[in-house]
């Protein structure tokens, strides 16, 4: 099988690391930050699920971290809602064109960025229960088997239910990982994971665990707002590009 052209091949590496380094700091991000590179390079029938197992690689790392931390009564209704969001998400996953993804995406991410800066004390959300809770993370897994963004809906509940940065990644990270888990299964069984995909999958899986490595030990060594403020930044960059790739 021919190698991509190498400039194609740091790109991809380069987004792997610094999508690995976001996800191992917030326990959640890896698409949104991976896709603003990866998207310059291959089609997004292959960065999708690409972004769920790298995802998932990097989520396994740093999972031991956040365990004990983990609520299961505020956990479950995520983790269910979000596995039956997946499948409908995948069968969306041939019918999605590459522009008009990165746009989304871009916009996606500006919005998320700029609503998190903007509004510094969001409201917080205290009704709804766990009805709320599935509704949101059932949006979250049809956009983890669309695309692997599993990430931004549930992020943006979790700031609006008022959770600082450990309570946020006690639910996020175990529902992005398993709902990137289960799209990567999807995304097989629909026949997405050609040969392309694994020869990428080579390349990111390592780039991503030592990102990953190095987001965990500077979340260790930051306060809630140092947090915010770093995930914005990276997050903000990679949408800004995709935006400007698409236009």
């Amino acid at each position: 099988m021919t190698l991509p052209p190498l400039d194609d091949i740091v790109i991809v590496v380069l987004g792997a690391l610094v999508a690995g380094f976001v996800n191992g700091l917030s326990g959640t991000g890896y698409a949104l930050a991976a896709l603003g590179f990866w998207l310059h390079a291959m089609s997004p029938l292959t960065a999708g699920p690409l972004a769920a197992l790298c995802g998932v690689a990097g989520h396994i790392q740093s999972l031991p971290r956040i365990w004990s931390g983990v609520s299961w009564p505020r956990l479950w209704p995520y983790l269910v809602a979000g596995l039956i969001g997946v499948p409908i998400g995948t069968a969306l996953l041939d019918r999605v064109q590459v522009q008009p993804l990165k746009l989304g995406v871009g916009i996606l991410l500006i919005f998320y960025v700029s609503w998190i800066a903007f509004m510094r004390r969001p409201p917080i959300v205290r009704g709804g229960g766990r009805l709320a809770d599935a509704s949101v993370a059932f949006v979250g897994g049809v956009m983890g088997g669309l695309a692997s963004l599993s990430g931004p809906a549930p992020m943006v509940w979790a700031q609006l239910r008022g959770w600082d940065k450990h309570e946020l990644r006690a639910v996020n990270q175990p529902f992005n990982m398993s709902v990137l888990a289960f799209s990567v299964i999807t995304a097989g069984i629909a026949g997405f994971l050609d040969r392309t995909f694994f020869l990428w999958a080579a390349m990111c899986i390592p780039s991503t665990l030592i990102g990953a490595r190095f987001g965990l030990a500077l979340y260790g060594r930051i306060n809630d707002l140092q947090f915010r403020r770093i995930v914005l930044v990276m997050l903000g960059l990679s949408g800004a590009t995709l935006i400007a790739s698409a236009l």
